[in-house]
């Protein structure tokens, strides 16, 4: 900030002259009688000693009367000018009582003719012309009596605004301003007021600016400002209610209309854009008596996009938070449902009169299952076990399934990329993520059309570039499933992946298939986004994240024909009815089972039996000690032990498990009665955790 800290440095200048020729002319007085006395001395007698006295006075008289004078006079008001005159970007000036130039910036600098920290002449000199000295002279005058003053002064390079302010001491500060050439007088326009004068209007400033009359014609408006509504660089003279969407143009005409009482800004949008939003403020104009108003307008599009994604995500997450702990409940339910109805099933034959109900329930059992292993893709509380794959090995293999699920008229095409990036992720979930999109586009095509699914390696430098609220940035698969279909309107986008959404008719969807996809998506870490245009189709996008490691290689299970065993097997539940149904069902098998309702239970019959047991069966989430716990114990007293968890939603309780992800062996809720055995037989028999 030049010229701040010069203010308090002392100058070269003198005192007034007339102050120093008074004191001159004394001083050579004095020194002719100074003179006398010291010749001779017996005449002077003592009238010589008090004129030598006298001249010393008037000699250190004089010694002020030249000595340099200190800016510190009027320091505290030059420096909150020259403070506040830097801020606004103009030129400024301060002159002493006798005209002389006491400081200024490198801007009045320019303006007069002279050079970074050189010394200038004062605006009278320095600005003076035919056209300009009468104003400047009457700016100085104005000045020395103690009044505020402002003028439009002609230069050579067009005109600026002179202020003058009187400081105290007799000081004088200056600033100028140019004057916009659109806010210059036209014939029939109505003055340029002050806002305009001290250039409100800032061509080059980031936000929008803008000048509007009391009937929200604008007067003048900076390149932002044209710029938001797209209209290059030409708005004067035109109504800012013709540029905005129709709901905002009430509040806007109120607002303009008295500007001196709009606190907050009006959020608006361009006409026939409603994804852009800016926020305008008003503000009185000049000198606040309401005939203008002065808009500053904030493009938040982005700010607003931003928060509408973040708001979608809080909300996915609180309804999927909700949707795992009912899931969970339903689970053991229907393990109880499905469970008991297989053994009424084994004693009632076909030609049974009760065998249709029965078998009525175990199917609607099933269709519930499956639609409770929906919410739980959605919540993300589902559990996972991902492998590493070639995604474009997956959906090959995929395909002919995908094409047997699409009606005659619709083409599936694959477009693969060589050379995809490895993922980490479940081969199950992610496949059934790919068939509900496949899905979604058929429906989206009663006329037939074409489904592309596209395979191919992407870098995000944020989660923005891919159109996301959250996510990391970095290298992913990309796999886009488009259609050319019926699209989605704009209005529906916000809500596609909200569980039981569905824009089908009654009986044709239960609206948990995206819900689903999203919940896949978000538990591989990965990040989904969907571009859907009216009339001419929608696009689907799955990122997930690159994995660093080798495919691992299909270790397909043989088929298991003996389920049956004589093994001591200790079965953890604390859900009554799950555990004597699964105890049972073990026991037809031929396995010797040991019951606990709780692991403390569990723990102390490990203790006192632990040679004959070789496997331990446990619910994941159980009160008091859960089963994560109970196997880090029970692994302490026998390490080779097998482990087989039963789970409802086991997302967060594994979590805590320090466990490898490699020795666990997993039973989903709801199981039945063939499901059971043939998990019992692979962990016994040494099969692979998968």
């Amino acid at each position: 900030m030049d010229g701040i800290d010069s203010l308090t440095a002392p100058d070269l200048r003198l005192a007034p002259a007339r102050w120093r020729w008074a004191m001159l002319g004394f001083g050579a007085v004095a020194a002719c009688g100074a003179v006398a006395a010291i010749v001779f001395p017996d005449a002077a007698g003592w009238t010589g000693f008090v004129l030598v006295a006298g001249l010393g006075a008037v000699g250190s008289l004089l010694l002020f009367s030249v000595w340099p004078r200190s800016k510190a006079v009027a320091s505290q008001d030059v420096r909150r000018v020259a403070e506040a005159a830097i801020r606004a970007n103009i030129a400024w000036v301060v002159t002493s009582p006798d005209g002389d130039v006491t400081d200024c910036n490198d801007a009045y600098r320019r303006i007069a003719g002279g050079k970074p920290g050189e010394a200038v002449n004062p605006p009278e000199l320095a600005l003076g012309s035919d056209d300009s000295a009468a104003v400047l002279y009457r700016l100085a005058r104005h000045a020395a009596v103690g009044r505020a003053h402002e003028e439009c002064v002609p230069l050579m390079e067009g005109e600026v605004t002179a202020s003058v302010r009187p400081l105290s001491g007799g000081y004088a500060a200056w600033w100028f301003t140019p004057v916009p050439h659109s806010a210059k007088q036209r014939p029939g326009a109505p003055p340029p007021d002050a806002s305009s004068a001290h250039g409100a209007v800032l061509e080059d400033a980031p936000i929008g600016i803008a000048i509007a009359n009391p009937d929200g014609m604008l007067v003048e408006a900076n390149r932002a400002f044209c710029g938001f509504f797209g209209a290059g660089t030409k708005l004067a003279g035109r109504a800012l209610s013709d540029l905005i969407e129709p709901a905002h143009r009430e509040s806007l005409a109120e607002r303009i209309a008295k500007p001196e009482s709009a606190a907050s800004p009006i959020e608006l949008c361009p006409l026939g854009q409603t994804e852009r939003m800016g926020e305008l403020y008003v503000r009185p104009a000049g000198n606040g008596d309401g005939k203008r108003a002065l808009l500053y307008l904030v493009d938040v599009s982005e700010q607003k996009s931003l928060e509408t994604k973040f708001a979608q995500s809080q909300k996915m997450q609180a309804v999927g938070q909700l949707a795992g702990g009912v899931a969970h409940d339903f689970n053991n339910l229907l393990t109880v449902i499905i469970g008991n109805s297989e053994f009424l099933l084994m004693r009632h034959q076909a030609g049974d009169p009760s065998f249709r109900e029965i078998n009525d329930i175990h199917q609607n059992a099933i269709r519930a299952a499956n639609l409770v292993r929906q919410l739980l893709a959605f919540s993300r509380q589902q559990t996972m076990q991902p492998r590493v794959l070639d995604l474009g090995v997956v959906i090959g293999e995929l395909a002919e399934m995908l094409r047997r699920l699409l009606r005659e008229g619709i083409e599936l095409k694959l477009e693969r990329s060589p050379d995809l990036w490895p993922v980490h992720a479940d081969e199950a979930q992610l496949s059934n993520a790919i068939i509900n999109l496949v899905v979604n586009a058929r429906d989206a095509m009663p006329r037939g059309g074409t489904v592309t699914i596209t395979t191919r390696n992407d870098t995000l430098p944020n989660a923005d570039a891919a159109g996301a609220a959250t996510g990391a940035a970095g290298d992913y698969v990309r796999v886009d499933v488009r259609d050319s279909g019926v699209g989605i309107p704009q209005e529906y986008l916000g809500k596609i992946f909200d569980p039981f959404f569905t824009t089908k008719a009654i009986g044709h969807g239960t609206g948990l298939g995206l819900a689903t996809v999203y919940g896949i998506v978000k538990q591989t870490g990965g990040l989904i986004t969907v571009d859907s245009d009216v009339g001419k189709g929608t696009r689907f996008s799955i990122y997930l994240p690159r994995h660093h490691g080798e495919v691992e290689a299909r270790n397909e299970a043989p088929a298991i024909r003996d389920i049956t065993g004589q093994e001591t097997i200790l079965l953890v539940e604390d859900e009554e009815a799950v555990r004597s149904f699964a105890a049972r069902a073990l026991k037809q098998r031929g396995y010797n089972v040991l019951e606990a309702s709780g692991g403390e239970q569990a723990l102390e019959i490990v203790k006192s039996r632990a040679s004959d047991i070789q496997l331990l069966i446990t619910d994941v989430v159980m009160p008091n000690m859960d089963g994560p716990t109970l196997v880090r114990a029970v692994k302490r007293l026998k390490p080779d032990m097998h482990i087989i968890f039963m789970s409802g939603y086991a997302e967060e309780a594994f979590r805590r498990n320090d466990e490898k992800a490699a020795d666990l062996h997993f039973l989903p809720k709801p199981f039945g009665l063939k499901q059971l055995a043939a998990k019992v037989k692979d962990v016994l028999s040494g099969m692979p955790a998968r």
